[in-house]
């Protein structure tokens, strides 16, 4: 391995992008990029700095094996999210490479803690986990709370880096059309997985379903026995006023989709769906968070404005409000800033 730079990655929807950052503003030629995962669902172009792990018990055992091998020599380890079993038990048994780990914490893996706690073979995990994420070198998030979490749950003792991590977590300028007066567009999660609270969201805007308005509810990803459930809860309740997107979409026409959102409603207990929060908020939507969760205290804390889930309503943000936010997630969640931070984790 001639990579000075080693990245541990869930092949996710966040990963093409991101490699195709890193080369466009930082080049390839000291980084590996190591895949682990479905790799038709979310290809990456193969090149000198990519390898997967083809699919197959013996091709997975020997890719683990040169993993290890690759760990070894890389001078800065980046683990893209801690969600998988393998990954936990090879640093648990290297616990001498951790001090050069950069864990960017997805949220879902951290809340592993709470979420998988009523789970089969819970307590077995957290025997491999709590070292691991104990002794992380360097922890990696833009959501202060997530860190506090992981020190509390874990006794963290890792550095602390910001970094806005994704391209998707970026300010996007995008050109919106006018919209007429009256129906206003609802938009309900991000995903199908039932961290989303779908039920209750619903039960929140049921009150106001004789109104004019639409709810769009993403389900393209996640838990697919969710889905159906959820769209069947949907059509109960608001009847032909609800569309569920159950396919996935090109980014553009997603986005197009966003920018006709009035209200959003993300009612998760943790950290989740920053992606399209920060998008809507940065088209000055209207958006609404649970309380006491770490990406509402972020928001909290940056002056932008969002309300609580508990108290929702159609009323819309002020022509002020819209443009304060438009402004600071312009500045916030900026493009120079996710380059400089990314090149503090890299060293470069």
């Amino acid at each position: 391995m001639k990579s000075k730079i080693l990245h541990v990655c869930n092949t996710d929807k966040f990963i093409p992008s991101f490699i195709s950052f890193v080369e466009e503003y930082m080049g390839l030629d000291e980084h590996l990029f190591f895949l682990i995962g479905d790799h038709q669902q979310h290809p990456v172009r193969q090149t000198q700095s990519v390898e997967k792990i083809p699919q197959g018990a013996l091709s997975h055992f020997l890719g683990y094996m040169r993993l290890a091998f690759y760990m070894h020599r890389a001078e800065r380890i980046i683990l893209h999210g801690l969600s998988k079993k393998k990954i936990e038990k090879l640093l648990f048994f290297m616990p001498w490479v951790l001090k050069k780990c950069y864990w960017l914490i997805w949220g879902s893996d951290l809340y592993l803690y709470k979420t998988a706690r009523h789970k089969k073979g819970w307590k077995k995990r957290e025997f491999f986990r709590r070292p691991v994420i104990k002794k992380m070198g360097h922890l990696v998030t833009y959501v202060e709370g997530d860190v506090a979490l992981a020190r509390q749950w874990y006794g963290a003792e890792g550095i602390y880096h910001e970094c806005l991590i994704y391209p998707s977590n970026l300010y996007k300028a995008y050109k919106l059309e006018e919209k007429a007066e009256g129906r206003i567009n609802i938009q309900v999660g991000n995903s199908s997985d039932t961290a989303n609270n779908h039920a209750d969201a619903f039960d929140k805007i049921a009150p106001y379903k004789e109104n004019d308005i639409h709810l769009y509810v993403p389900l393209s990803y996640g838990n697919a026995k969710n889905a159906v459930k959820v769209q069947q809860e949907g059509k109960v309740i608001f009847g032909k006023k609800v569309t569920a997107l159950r396919d996935f979409l090109p980014l553009q026409e997603y986005y197009r989709i966003l920018a006709s959102i009035d209200i959003a409603v993300f009612n998760h207990k943790r950290q989740q769906a920053m992606g399209n929060i920060i998008t809507l908020l940065g088209m000055g939507k209207t958006v609404y968070l649970r309380e006491g969760v770490a990406h509402k205290e972020l928001f909290d804390r940056l002056e932008i404005a969002c309300f609580d889930v508990e108290n929702f309503s159609l009323e819309l943000l002020s022509a002020e409000e819209r443009e304060k936010n438009v402004a600071r997630v312009r500045e916030v969640f900026s493009q120079e800033r996710l380059i400089n931070q990314l090149r503090d984790i890299f060293g470069r």
